[in-house]
């Protein structure tokens, strides 16, 4: 009776854990990432790195628009896409469409990057199912699916990458 009053209480306790458990796989699975894209020949990509390249995208943008899309200011997009270009992941180049504007574009590193964390990200999942079963990995996705508003699953989510 006792032990049944105390599991009663540590579930309603507990709430804070759910966030702390998501952030954790979402640790892991980033954690694992890196350590892989390093032994592939990105050993100095970074998580802010993958947000902004997959902000970038396959056509490039402004910084200006950069900076929207992570939800930071154009000088702190600035900084990343120095660093970016630092590392060789990408390069400013004449905007075609308006030749006062510059844009930013991936470099075929950053676009080997990008390749890499996708089929890195696939065997990740794959350890997961193995772990834990096909059909509750699923059950996880769904689920999530079904709480996370489909809005929050972008690149351009305000607060995610600083100021």
């Amino acid at each position: 009776m006792v032990d049944e009053k105390v599991n009663q209480v540590d579930d309603r306790v507990n709430g804070w854990e759910l966030p702390l458990l998501l952030f954790g796989g979402f640790r892991t699975l980033v954690d694992a990432l890196h350590a892989e894209l390093a032994r592939e020949g990105h050993p100095d990509a970074r998580p802010v790195h993958g947000f902004a390249m997959q902000a970038i995208g396959v056509r490039g943008v402004t910084a200006t628009e950069l900076g929207r899309r992570l939800g930071v200011s154009k000088q702190a997009a600035g900084k990343t896409v120095d660093r970016l270009i630092a590392l060789g992941y990408a390069e400013r180049a004449d905007d075609p469409r308006d030749a006062r504007r510059k844009i930013v574009r991936l470099t075929a590193r950053g676009l080997d990057c990008l390749a890499r964390s996708a089929r890195i990200f696939d065997a990740l999942r794959t350890s997961w199912v193995g772990t834990l079963g096909s059909a509750r990995v699923t059950e996880i996705e769904t689920s999530l699916r079904a709480v996370v508003p489909a809005e929050s699953l972008r690149v351009d989510a305000p607060g995610w990458m600083g100021t």
